[in-house]
C-alpha cells in the first residue's frame, strides 16, 4: 500500500499547477453516457481511482469504454445489463449515480446500496422517494436497490419533486431520470454546485430541455425514448483541487503559485475566508494568482450547501487555522463524521479541541512531522498540506483514499517547490 513522503522546509511554494478536470463532474457525466446510444467523448478528464471505478462499472453493464486520461470515449449500445454490483459500488458512493439514467433508459435497475469514504451516513432515501413520484416501484432486497418503472418496466412519467434538503447526488440522479420521463418535471430545492450545472450542460447537449440547474428550482422537459445523442465535452476544471492548491501556497509566507484553469466564481466562500485569512488572491486571464505576504489571521468557517462554504475544504482549510494567529472556530453541518482528521492533526502538534459538530482550533506556532493515517479523501490532502510546514518528516499512510480525488498530487506539489514523494508498498 503506497503512502506519501513529506520533508517539511520553511521554503515558499513558487510556478504553476494545471488544476484538473473535475472528479464530480466526470462521474455523473460518465453515467449519463447510459441514456443514449453512439460513442461520447469526454475531455479534460483527471486520471483518478474513481474515473477508473465509473469505467468498470459501465464495462460489466456493457459498454465499451476507453480511459486515456485526459480523454474518455464511451461506445453505447441497446444492449445493457442494469445492474450495479456491490463489489463495485462499495468502492465510491458516485456508482449510486447509475440507478436514474438506468431505470430510465431501460425500466429497471438493480444497484448495490453504496459505500465510499467513511464521513457520514448519506442515505439515499431522497433519490428513492423522487423516483417513486415518477412511477417507479421500489424495493430493496439484500443490500440491493431493485426498480422498475410503471407498469412493470414502462416509461417514467414528469413528477415534480421537493427534495428534503438539498442532495447533489440525488439531484443528480433524478435530472437523468427525468431526462426521458413523459412530460416536463419539476425539482425543487435542488443542489446547487457548479457540477450539477455542467451536468444540465451535457443533457441540453444530448437533447433534453434543462433549465435552471446550478439554481434551487430545475425544470426538466423529458426527451422521447431513443433520442438522446451522445456528446463531446470538456469537463469543468476541479473547484476542490484548486481550493487544496490555493492552502497549500498559503501555508508559507512568501509563496506565489499560479493556478491555471481555476475558477474563481466557482469558489467564492473559500477565496472570501483565504482572503480574511491574509491571503492575497487575484484573476490572471484563466488563472488564479495566490499570493502571501504576512501571518494567517483566524477565521471562523461554517460548512453549507454550495454557494456556501465547502465541506470538501472544511480540512484543507482546518490545517491553514492550526498555523494561524489567535483562535478560529470550524462548524461542521453537512456530515456528522468529518473530524476525523483532527486527532492525526493533533499527533503533529495542532491545538484541536472538539465540541460535537465544531472544532476549536488555537493557532501554534510550529507543527511537527509524524507518521498518520488518512481516513477519508479530502483528510487526506489536509495530511500532505500540513507536512509541507511540519519540521521534519511526515508519512501520510493508506493514500489509496487520496488517488481518489487527486491526479498526481505529489508531482504537482513537487513542481511548485514541495519536497513530496511516493513511496510504494509501504507498510500500511
Amino acid at each position: 500500500m503506497d503512502a506519501i513522503l513529506i520533508r517539511g522546509n520553511n521554503q515558499p511554494l513558487r510556478g504553476r499547477v494545471r488544476v484538473s478536470g473535475a472528479k464530480n463532474a466526470a462521474l455523473p457525466i460518465l453515467c449519463a453516457t447510459l441514456l443514449s446510444d453512439g460513442e461520447s467523448r469526454l475531455r479534460n478528464v483527471p486520471a483518478l481511482r474513481d474515473i477508473d471505478t465509473t469505467a468498470a462499472l459501465l464495462r460489466f453493464m456493457g459498454r465499451n469504454v476507453e480511459v486515456n486520461a485526459p480523454e474518455v470515449r464511451v461506445l453505447a449500445g441497446s444492449d445493457v445489463r442494469p445492474e450495479a454490483p456491490y463489489e463495485l459500488v462499495k468502492q465510491m458512493r458516485a456508482s449510486v449515480l447509475v440507478l436514474g439514467p438506468l431505470v430510465a433508459r431501460f425500466g429497471r435497475a438493480k444497484v448495490s446500496l453504496p459505500g465510499g469514504c467513511a464521513i457520514g451516513a448519506r442515505p439515499i432515501d431522497q433519490h428513492l422517494k423522487a423516483l417513486e413520484a415518477m412511477g417507479c416501484t421500489i424495493r430493496l432486497d439484500r443490500g440491493y436497490v431493485i426498480a422498475e418503472g410503471p407498469s412493470g418496466g414502462g416509461r417514467l412519467k414528469a413528477a415534480e419533486v421537493c427534495f428534503d434538503l438539498p442532495t447533489v447526488t440525488g439531484t443528480e440522479n433524478i435530472m437523468m431520470a427525468a431526462a426521458l420521463a413523459k412530460g416536463r418535471s419539476t425539482l425543487l430545492n435542488c443542489a446547487r454546485e457548479p457540477e450539477v450545472e455542467e451536468l444540465g450542460r451535457i443533457l441540453n447537449k444530448m437533447g433534453c430541455e434543462v433549465d435552471g440547474a446550478g439554481t434551487d428550482v430545475i425544470h426538466i422537459k423529458g426527451a422521447e425514448p431513443g433520442s438522446l445523442a451522445p456528446f463531446d465535452h470538456a469537463i469543468i476544471p476541479d473547484r476542490i483541487e484548486a481550493g487544496t492548491y490555493m492552502v497549500a501556497a498559503a501555508m508559507h509566507e512568501g509563496s506565489d503559485v499560479i493556478l491555471d484553469g481555476a475558477e474563481l466564481s466557482d469558489m467564492e466562500a473559500l477565496v472570501s475566508k483565504m482572503r480574511s485569512a491574509g491571503v492575497d488572491i487575484e484573476s490572471e486571464g484563466q488563472a488564479l494568482r495566490i499570493r502571501r505576504q504576512g501571518p494567517i489571521r483566524a477565521v471562523n468557517i461554517t460548512t453549507a450547501p454550495h454557494p456556501g462554504f465547502p465541506t470538501d475544504m472544511q480540512a484543507q482549510l482546518m490545517v491553514l487555522m492550526c498555523i494561524a494567529r489567535g483562535e478560529s472556530v470550524i462548524t461542521e453541518t453537512i456530515f456528522e463524521n468529518r473530524f476525523m482528521h483532527v486527532p492525526e492533526l493533533q499527533r503533529m502538534g495542532a491545538s484541536i479541541a472538539l465540541r460535537g459538530n465544531t472544532a476549536v482550533v488555537q493557532g501554534v506556532d510550529k507543527l511537527y512531522g509524524a507518521s498518520v493515517m488518512a481516513t477519508d479523501l479530502r483528510a487526506s490532502a489536509s495530511l500532505v498540506i500540513a507536512g509541507l510546514v511540519a519540521e521534519g518528516e511526515t508519512e501520510v499512510r493508506r493514500v489509496y483514499h487520496l488517488d481518489r480525488g487527486y491526479e498526481h498530487i505529489e508531482e504537482k506539489l513537487g513542481g511548485i517547490g514541495g519536497n513530496v514523494a511516493r513511496v510504494r508498498n509501504a507498510e500500511s
